[in-house]
């Protein structure tokens, strides 16, 4: 009797430490689960408790821990320009918004191709840093030239433009956009222009370098100065780990 009074008690430990365990571990899954719209209505905006989106009434989707980090690297900052909501033409005439260049590092500029003093040397600029860097580093870098004549520059002068200065190959990008859209674009590199005629703009030189979430890095300014440390900032952003 006192042989099977010990063997009840055992067991009983056992099953207490076995509820036990997996108390601990469903209060780990849940802390570990978020639920997020399908639709992203609110962003990457995660919740706590499943239910519908108070957007758009859809229903939440689970999320765990595993494929967290997915919505973690899709997630960009509030310094981000691919929070800009414009359009804007390629020099193939494909719409897109800045936010399609997401994962690559950005060296932009902003010129005019009527321009006959200051564009092209911001044009010689820019060849002279993409030599300067790796082929293996290309891949991960899109170089993009976004004109402040709308009017003049279309798609098809753009295209015209970039095989006359042999900058058609896919790490150039060349955008066409809206007068707003430029005007508020500009004002985010802090580049000032002003047209002073139907075809010459007065306009600042400044050659800016955003990471792969579009944030702001570094800005070289003014025309044929020294670019290492834009090199530097362009291998930094590049290189592989």
């Amino acid at each position: 009797m006192k042989k099977l009074k010990s063997v009840l008690i055992v067991l009983l430990f056992v099953m207490s430490l076995v509820t036990c365990k997996k108390k601990k571990a469903t209060s780990a899954s849940n802390n570990l689960t978020s639920f997020y719209c399908p639709m992203k209505c609110e962003t990457d905006k995660t919740y706590k408790e499943s239910g519908s989106c108070r957007v758009c009434k859809m229903d939440l989707i689970v999320t765990t821990q595993e494929n967290s980090k997915v919505l973690k690297a899709s997630q960009i900052s509030d310094e981000s320009i691919f929070h800009l909501t414009s359009l804007w033409n390629t020099k193939e005439d494909k719409a897109i918004q800045l936010k399609d260049l997401k994962g690559k590092t950005l060296v932009m500029v902003m010129i005019y191709t009527t321009c006959k003093a200051a564009c092209p040397r911001l044009v010689a600029d820019m060849r002279n840093i993409e030599v300067q860097i790796p082929k293996s580093n290309l891949e991960n870098l899109r170089f993009v030239l976004v004109s402040i004549d709308p009017t003049n520059d279309t798609p098809k002068r753009l295209r015209e433009f970039a095989i006359e200065n042999k900058m058609d190959e896919k790490q150039w990008v060349f955008l066409h956009g809206t007068e707003s859209g430029v005007r508020e674009f500009a004002n985010v590199l802090a580049v000032k222009y002003k047209q002073i005629s139907p075809l010459d703009f007065s306009h600042s030189n400044i050659i800016s370098v955003f990471n792969k979430g579009g944030e702001l890095i570094h800005q070289q300014e003014g025309l044929g100065v020294n670019n290492k440390e834009t090199i530097q900032a362009i291998l930094e952003l590049t290189t592989e780990n």
